[in-house]
């Protein structure tokens, strides 16, 4: 135990040396992590770590997806919910028949193993490839439609996987009775995932203790995705609609000191599952070496190497009919939703990552068949699926920035983030004029003194003050230098109440209480500068 403690302790520390070194370069934490891991399972006296398919599927997948889900715009994915349907259902049934159809064809693999393993390595992973985009600020859509697929392509990809595992190990399958269980096992999941919200919204908003409320976030994906998994769906549908309702839902019915609290706790147990994940994967490069010794290394790389292709090459095949055809078929789409730009499809088709979801349901492939026969090709399927997520990790994951400027698709993102922008500072503004108007009226209907009117006029007065007319590049420079000067004034009040403690002047807990509304103050200027939203 205490040899696994410090194994952990030494993981934890190479995630934030990463994580640091990973902004100074300017690359995706997600590719150095991987590097780092695979770099680590070779170090002389570190003991080799497996990687539990059930912690990943288990423990590890369901809060990712909430997260995800719940940080997702319900608006923006019903708006958009056609191209992530045919990204999420479509390319991934699609990938994995290619995968299926090209290993059987040129390498021999049985259809069902063919099958199987284009089931796993079908899912493109979300973390990396959105991390990426969203630093090259891409356009707000192509963000929306990856983040949507990443949230619904695991669903479909581990359905598929489990009725192949079936069919190899019962050597039956029904094509009718498989579409009919899928379209049943989405149709629950949604439903059973919106009551889980519903329950959980109703529990917190009675609970009103931020650590209770939390604790209760902390178990709704859990109940979301264990309860459809141990009855045969996937879990994933049931958590993403789960996550979306809260998403739609919550913002009026959870506190804001529960907010304050749980951003910061969900952003660090983001941090920490992705980062780890991420490790572990490239340390389970170690047993699959040791393993591969066993197998010639010719067909390890040649049958790979055939995979990676076909699974690029399928997604490029899937993307550009699945965007203009539907368009040329029907005038109403093509009018309410016009054709995007060819580069933009292109951005779609290249991020086709595929991350740890397909390493965990190859490591949960089982050892032997109903009849006691070992289970045909695990330890190829095994291999294929890690060399798939290093290849295209590190190869597309570090070519997606550059042929993003080479397409310059990111210009277009920049033009939006401005006018996102300036629709923020407007709804800032409309937002401080309706609390005025709700002032005139609850001083018209209450016998309030003229001093707290006057108090709350001017701290409205404040606020109002405080949002710029235009995002001009001399507003840019004046609001850069008055954040720089206020955390400064910030930082000396600061010292000056420390200096105030340690004269005997106040108690410790007169100093906690400044240094949290100095601290709220802090947090919000460097939300501000996150978002570059001007002072």
């Amino acid at each position: 135990m205490e040899a696994k403690f410090q194994i952990f302790l030494i993981l934890l520390a190479v995630l934030a040396g990463t994580a640091l070194f990973a902004r100074r370069v300017n690359i995706a934490p997600a590719i150095l992590l991987l590097l780092a891991g695979i770099a680590l399972a070779f170090v002389p006296g570190l003991p080799s770590l497996e990687l539990p398919p059930e912690l990943v599927l288990l423990v590890v997948l369901p809060p990712l997806i909430y997260s995800a889900s719940v940080a997702m715009s319900w608006r923006e994915f019903r708006h958009n919910l056609r191209p992530i349907i045919l990204l999420a259902v479509g390319c991934v049934i699609f990938t994995a028949f290619a995968v299926a159809t090209a290993t059987h064809c040129l390498i021999g693999l049985p259809w069902g193993t063919g099958f199987l393993l284009g089931a796993i390595v079908a899912p493109p992973d979300v973390v990396a490839p959105l991390a990426i985009a969203r630093k090259l600020s891409l356009p707000r859509r192509i963000l929306v439609v990856l983040e949507g697929e990443g949230l619904a392509n695991d669903a479909t990809a581990l359905i598929l996987y489990r009725f192949a595992v079936v069919a190899i190990s019962t050597g039956t399958f029904s094509l009718s009775k498989a579409s009919g269980t899928f379209l049943g096992i989405v149709a629950g999941e949604v439903l059973f995932g919106i009551g889980v919200g519903w329950l959980s919204l109703q529990a917190r908003h009675r609970a009103r203790d931020p650590q209770v409320e939390i604790t209760l976030s902390l178990i709704t994906p859990y109940i979301a995705y264990w309860v459809p998994e141990h009855f045969g769906g996937s879990g994933v549908i049931a958590t993403v609609a789960c996550g979306l309702y809260m998403s739609w839902n919550g913002p009026l019915l959870i506190s804001s000191a529960t907010r304050l609290q749980g951003i910061f706790f969900w952003d660090l147990v983001i941090y920490l599952i992705e980062g780890l994940l991420f490790l572990l994967t490239g340390f389970q490069m170690r047993s699959l070496f040791e393993k591969s010794k066993a197998f010639p290394l010719d067909d390890i790389l040649s049958a790979t190497a055939l995979v990676v292709v076909i699974i690029v090459i399928a997604r490029f095949a899937w993307v550009y009919p699945a965007t203009y055809l539907p368009r040329m078929m029907s005038r109403a789409l093509r009018a309410r939703d016009p054709s995007p730009a060819w580069q933009w499809v292109f951005i779609l088709s290249f991020t086709g990552v595929r991350g740890a979801v397909s390493l965990a349901a190859a490591l949960a492939l089982p050892f032997a068949l109903a009849n006691g026969e070992a289970f045909p090709y695990r330890d190829l399927i095994l291999f294929v699926s890690f060399g798939v997520i290093i290849i295209t990790l590190v190869g597309l994951g570090l070519g997606l920035p550059p042929v993003a400027r080479w397409l310059g698709v990111a210009e277009a993102g920049r033009g939006e983030h401005i006018a996102e922008h300036q629709s923020e500072i407007a709804a800032r503004r409309e937002a401080l004029d309706a609390a005025l108007k709700s002032l005139d009226a609850l001083t018209e209907d209450r016998e309030l003194s003229d001093e707290v009117v006057k108090l709350l006029r001017a701290r409205h007065e404040i606020r109002v003050n405080q949002l710029p007319d235009s995002l001009d590049p001399d507003a840019h420079e004046v609001t850069a230098t008055g954040m720089a000067l206020t955390r400064e004034l910030i930082s000396a009040e600061r010292k000056f109440i420390h200096a105030l403690l340690r004269d005997g002047k106040i108690t410790d807990e007169i100093r906690r209480r400044i240094e949290r509304d100095l601290d709220l103050e802090e947090a919000s200027l460097a939300n501000r500068e996150y978002r570059k939203i001007p002072l």
